[in-house]
C-alpha cells in the first residue's frame, strides 16, 4: 500500500503495514496522517546526547525504565512517534511495533521550526489526553532550554530550565542535566 493509492481514514493497521519512509516521519491522528520531515542533524545531535544522558542516570539509579528514540506510540487519538520516550523496561523488552501510552512516563521531542506547533501544541495535548505523567520539550535556538511538564488536571505544568541552570529531577529518576550539554 502506498500513501498515493489509499483511500477513505488512515487506521493504525494502514499505517504500520506503509514501507519504509526516508524523507518523513508518519504519524496518525484521528484517521488523517501527519508527515513530518526526518529530524536535521542539530536535532538528532541532541537527542542522542540526551537519551545517553537519560540512560546513565536511569541505571545510576537501577530504575526499571528505559530511554526509547522514536518509536511507535498508541495514544487514543491514534499513533504518534516521539522524539524519545522514557518507558516500562519490562514492557519494552517484550513490545513488537508499538508502545501503549499507559507504558510510558515520559515523552519528549526535540523542537525545531517544522515542528514548532505541533509539539508545543498538538503533541502535548494529545499527551496528556492519553495520560502520559510528564512531557518534555528540548529547543535549541536561541539557546538551549528544557521544558519540563508534568501533568495535572489533565494539562502540562512546565518548569523552564535554561543554560547555567540544572534540571534537578528527582522523578521518574535522580537528574541534573545542564541543557548546555545537549549542544556542544
Amino acid at each position: 500500500m502506498s500513501v498515493e493509492h489509499h483511500v477513505g481514514p488512515w487506521s493504525i493497521e494502514d499505517v504500520l503495514a506503509l514501507p519504509e519512509d526516508t524523507h518523513h516521519r508518519v504519524e496518525l491522528l484521528g484517521g488523517a496522517l501527519l508527515l513530518s520531515p526526518h529530524p536535521d542533524v542539530p536535532h538528532q545531535r541532541a537527542g542522542s546526547r540526551l537519551a545517553v544522558i537519560l540512560d546513565a542516570a536511569a541505571e545510576a539509579c537501577a530504575a526499571s525504565f528505559e530511554v526509547l528514540t522514536a518509536i511507535n506510540l498508541l495514544v487514543p487519538d491514534g499513533l504518534l512517534v516521539p522524539d524519545l520516550v522514557v518507558a516500562d523496561a519490562n514492557v519494552a523488552a517484550a513490545a513488537d511495533l508499538t508502545l501503549s501510552a499507559r507504558d510510558v512516563l515520559v515523552a519528549i521531542e526535540v523542537t525545531v521550526p517544522s515542528t514548532r506547533v505541533v509539539d508545543t501544541v498538538l503533541k502535548p495535548a494529545l499527551y496528556a489526553a492519553a495520560g502520559i505523567r510528564q512531557y518534555w520539550r528540548v529547543e535549541l535556538e536561541p539557546a538551549p532550554r528544557l521544558y519540563l511538564g508534568h501533568l495535572e488536571r489533565g494539562l502540562y505544568v512546565d518548569r523552564l530550565v535554561q543554560v547555567g541552570e540544572t534540571t534537578a529531577l528527582i522523578d521518574p529518576f535522580p537528574l541534573d542535566l545542564d541543557p548546555a550539554k545537549l549542544r556542544r
